[in-house]
């Protein structure tokens, strides 16, 4: 029996992906032991147990950005946390750490290293962060969800996805879709989203300029997240969702996709061949505009800015587009051929070729 330990957490972006290839690697090796390394406040301490899996807990320790009591203190909490971690490694019979990124990797990679463990990463953003910087000193079995991401050691696997998306077969489920959001089959679907906390200046925008885009001939289907609202003309054509829990059949009803650029978003629109318009989120290091090059440069998405993603771009440049079916389906087959689909069986074979199992 391999004990695994996977670590990572904070956000979904890097929960996700660990469940997809914890989920991969028990349905490979069913009598293989699971265990996650992450913190009491990441999203982690809440799905991890509910997949069914033991979650080992650190504490959550970000690192200094400048040098403040905080900092000064941070040397010695780090070394506490990678000292808890070899604990875990050598309590558990630890034969292998995968990180996919988050708070608690760091401590885990050096864990790994320090213990002669076998280590492998996973990186779903373009841009990558500290901790997995770290891991690709530390291991050679780095996996990249983008083409274009500058790691050491990295390689493509692409980003081990949902079995919902994994599986999903666009054409099958269209039927079941457009009955679920109660949508017109005559017409395509233009989907918004700016994920589950939602993105005001998509909102308000896609809010203001719904007309437009019904005189197009196109219906919306806006899941407007929790923390952006707008209120509904009730405009027939337009379904307005603050939250939806059957993604997996928006996406399959979706001809086109207006959204954030986060990982996970654009790998599974590539995946499903849908295209879309990209609004990077404007805040942070600026990982969404390198998430979305890739499918940018193939010609199945466009990428406008948030300060100018405005009713005006809306009228100027997308409802062209929207009158344009053949252009749209042309952006559908080059989406697809940036897409993976089989990320999770790739990390999962790179898990298997750093503890030195054969792949294939």
């Amino acid at each position: 029996m391999t004990t695994y330990l996977l670590a990572g957490g904070g956000t979904a972006g890097h929960v996700n992906p660990l469940l997809a290839v914890a989920d991969r690697i028990q349905e490979r090796e069913p009598d293989a032991r699971i265990l996650v390394l992450g913190t009491k406040e990441g999203l982690e301490a809440r799905l991890v147990p509910q997949r069914g899996y033991e979650l080992l807990t650190i504490p959550r320790l970000p690192f200094p950005r400048k040098l403040n009591a905080a900092a000064l203190r941070f040397p010695r909490r780090f070394l506490r946390a990678v000292a808890q971690t070899r604990g875990y490694l050598t309590e558990y019979g630890v034969d292998a750490v995968v990180g996919f990124g988050g708070y608690a990797c760091p401590p885990g990679y050096l864990a790994a290293w320090q213990e002669k463990i076998p280590l492998a990463v996973h990186e779903a953003n373009a841009k990558p962060g500290i901790a997995n910087r770290l891991g690709s000193l530390l291991s050679r079995f780095v996996g990249t969800t983008f083409r274009r991401t500058k790691l050491r050691h990295g390689r493509l696997v692409g980003m081990p996805l949902r079995a919902e998306i994994e599986r999903l077969d666009k054409t099958a489920a269209r039927a079941e879709a457009l009955r679920f959001f109660d949508l017109d089959p005559g017409k395509p679907v233009l989907l918004v989203t700016g994920g589950s906390s939602g993105a005001r200046r998509i909102n308000t925008t896609v809010s203001a300029a719904v007309p437009l885009i019904l005189g197009a001939g196109w219906q919306v289907l806006h899941i407007t997240g929790a923390k952006a609202p707008v209120e509904d003309p009730q405009l027939a054509g337009y379904h307005l969702m603050p939250y939806c829990d059957r993604m997996e059949l928006a996406l399959a009803v979706a001809d086109l996709a207006v959204s954030r650029s986060g990982a996970a978003t654009v790998t599974e629109l590539a995946a499903l061949g849908t295209p879309a318009i990209f609004v990077p989120y404007p805040v942070g290091n600026g990982e969404q505009r390198f998430n979305a090059q890739d499918m940018v440069s193939a010609g199945g998405a466009r990428l406008v800015l948030d300060a100018e993603f405005t009713p005006d771009w809306v009228s100027s440049e997308l409802v062209p587009l929207l009158r344009r079916r053949d252009r749209i389906a042309d952006m559908a087959a080059r989406a697809a051929t940036v897409g993976v689909r089989d990320g999770a069986d790739r990390m999962a074979d790179l898990v298997a070729e750093a503890v030195g199992r054969r792949v294939g």
